[in-house]
């Protein structure tokens, strides 16, 4: 940590808590006996078995609940690559709150029907997530509705960070956490959680090279914009934001890695989730576990009692993605 003031802390977190609870569920943690050794065991974190099928539920869960009535009555707007706005559209649906997603062209259908299933209007604008972005704005200020920011917002920061408190009480000891980076909700709020709870662990962030506007931003010393590139990952595509306001200070600060991970070795992080535990999940679900399975993740030497903890962040994947990375 480089001693900035930190814009959340663990009381946040367990604040935010009880309002997870009440819409999402505790995800099970299972060990991976294919990347374990008999030295160190690595731990997956299935947030792909999440309400809604991705770790998203939580920050929005903690966000809505906070409005107060009048905000409820004026409903509210997000954008998102696809996880967040299912996420958002179903605990709209809980709340009886209306909602608006956008979504730029190239979302995944099966995020875009399940984001219609719970009742949102979409709004599928641009090539760009961030064209997409700037659209939800406008929209925002033409209806006068509460924005619901994916990442860089307080309580959904905090409400991602309830993985952390999860895992402190899954499993004795923990070490490193790999987890998926891409707008720095999620590693925010873990680190956040579990640096507070558990002193010493280190955080490491995992990125698709080709969605890793976070990490370049970060070895440039301020967020910037970089032109999308395709990605199996798609959950993870999209800008950090020029004003930024808690994510990128937060991964900055409390983050003591970074692995970047090709298309490839992300595709054959899927194939393994499948083959070797049974389990479905999207590219920028599995980017944590490429990063292990490329050998990127350093031993400790055995520092914390050689507990890995990977979070596979989702699992919401189109058949026909699914089937042509298997058939790779």
């Amino acid at each position: 940590m480089t001693g900035h003031p930190i814009a959340i802390d663990l009381s946040d977190v367990q604040r935010a808590a009880d309002a997870v609870a009440r819409v999402a569920t505790r995800t099970p943690v299972v060990r991976s006996h294919g990347l374990s050794t008999a030295g160190r065991s690595v731990w997956l974190k299935l947030e792909n078995l999440q309400v809604t099928g991705s770790f998203k539920v939580r920050g929005a869960a903690a966000r809505i609940a906070a409005l107060d009535h009048a905000e409820r009555s004026r409903g509210i707007v997000t954008c998102s690559s696809g996880n967040h706005g299912r996420a958002v559209s179903y605990v709209a649906e809980q709340f009886g709150i209306s909602a608006t997603v956008c979504v730029p062209e190239w979302v995944d259908p099966s995020k875009l029907r399940a984001i219609q299933r719970h009742g949102a209007e979409t709004v599928v604008h641009g090539t760009t997530y961030d064209e997409a972005e700037a659209r939800s704005r406008e929209i925002q200020h033409e209806r006068g509705l509460v924005y619901v920011h994916p990442f860089d917002d307080r309580r959904v920061i905090a409400g991602q960070g309830t993985i952390g408190l999860e895992l402190f009480d899954q499993l004795d000891s923990i070490d490193t956490v790999v987890v998926p980076l891409s707008g720095g909700g999620l590693i925010s709020g873990v680190a956040v959680a579990l640096k507070a709870l558990r002193p010493g662990v280190r955080v490491i962030g995992a990125s698709a090279a080709n969605a890793s506007v976070m990490y370049q931003s970060l070895k440039a010393g301020a967020p910037q914009a970089f032109p999308e590139e395709d990605t199996v990952a798609n959950a993870l595509a999209g800008g950090i934001g020029p004003d930024n306001r808690f994510s990128f200070s937060l991964v900055r600060d409390l983050v003591d890695d970074h692995v970047l991970v090709s298309e490839p070795e992300i595709r054959e992080a899927m194939r393994f989730a499948v083959v070797e535990h049974g389990v479905i999940a999207e590219g920028g679900g599995v980017v944590a576990l490429a990063a292990a399975l490329c050998g990127r993740v350093p031993d400790r030497g055995g520092q914390g009692g050689g507990n890995t903890v990977l979070i596979v962040s989702g699992g919401n994947i189109d058949p026909e993605t699914l089937a042509a990375v298997l058939g790779d």
